[in-house]
């Protein structure tokens, strides 16, 4: 059983609301995983800033996760602190410009500006993702991304304890890519710019892309949407599908008979299970094509 110092506990909650016995299984979109030792939902930058600080100075395990739709976490108990963003919700808007905070769901966000006639989000439409997450993995789709409309990014450095903005070109934005991932800083919130446009238009695109999602992806099933990147020349669903593996499964895991990139939770799966099912997609397409892929995915230690 892990013990969390109940003076860290009491120190926290001072400020911010906080859980304990979640699960991960209860949270994550693979509805897989783990008891979480201590969960805190921050509601602000600074109520997050406080959080990440306490978890510091009392040398706690911590991870800081959004809307929890890209992550496989472990099976058995998370014996620190998940600091959850879900909570930190505020969205300012001035003319094109919108602010939004880590937290914001993602295609609530393109739902907004759609509504009000402003282009540059249709390709977010029906991502599940929060905002924060998406800028941390430039998410895309549909012939967008979110390098094209972020013009900065404020995050929290807790190794120089210093809150920094970044430019659009500061984030290194490339395919699934931010300076974000290599530096360990913690999106606070992120600063984007749209384009005025046909408001019938957008919102028919929104609609048309979240058709596609349907007919395409087995988004009736738990899952972290595609698993794998796309390798440069190639598709990792065709890769797979090459390898003859779709319908193939580990346990309760398997490969989407509807989209060979999708691992999902055809029920009563566990993180082992997706996570061998992983290790044995990656070994037999590359024993088929040669490329090795890498995951979308991020795991939670």
């Amino acid at each position: 059983m892990t013990v969390i110092d109940e003076r860290y506990i009491g120190k926290i909650s001072e400020k911010c609301m906080v859980e304990r016995g979640a699960t991960f299984s209860g949270n994550c979109s693979f509805r897989v995983g783990g008891e979480i030792a201590l969960c805190v939902f921050p509601r602000s930058a600074d109520e997050l800033i406080f959080a990440v600080e306490e978890a510091e100075r009392h040398g706690e395990k911590y991870v800081v996760l959004g809307n929890m739709t890209n992550i496989l976490p472990p099976d058995g108990i998370y014996d620190g602190t998940v600091i959850v963003t879900s909570k930190m919700r505020s969205v300012t808007v001035e003319d094109r410009n919108f602010k939004a905070d880590a937290g914001f769901p993602l295609t609530a966000l393109s739902a907004l500006t759609a509504n009000v006639g402003l282009s540059g989000l249709e390709f977010a439409y029906g991502i599940p993702g929060s905002v924060g997450g998406a800028v941390y993995m430039n998410a895309g789709a549909y012939g967008g991304q979110m390098a094209d409309v972020i013009t900065s990014v404020v995050a929290y450095s807790p190794t120089e304890n210093k809150v920094k903005t970044y430019s659009n070109e500061e984030c290194r934005f490339g395919y699934r890519e931010s300076i974000f991932r290599a530096n360990g800083e913690i999106i606070l919130s992120a600063e984007m710019s749209f384009a005025q446009g046909d408001g019938e238009k957008i919102l028919s695109d929104c609609e048309k892309n979240m058709a596609a999602r349907k007919e395409k992806q087995p988004l009736d099933k738990p899952s972290a949407g595609s698993t794998f990147r796309r390798p440069e020349g190639h598709y990792a669903g065709a890769l797979i599908e090459a390898a003859g593996l779709k319908g193939f499964s580990v346990g309760g895991a398997q490969v989407s008979e509807k989209h060979a990139g999708f691992v999902i939770n055809a029920g009563g799966a566990t993180s082992a299970d997706i996570s061998a099912l992983i290790s044995e997609i990656k070994k037999r397409v590359f024993e088929s094509s040669g490329v090795m892929l890498e995951e979308e995915i991020i795991y939670i230690k």
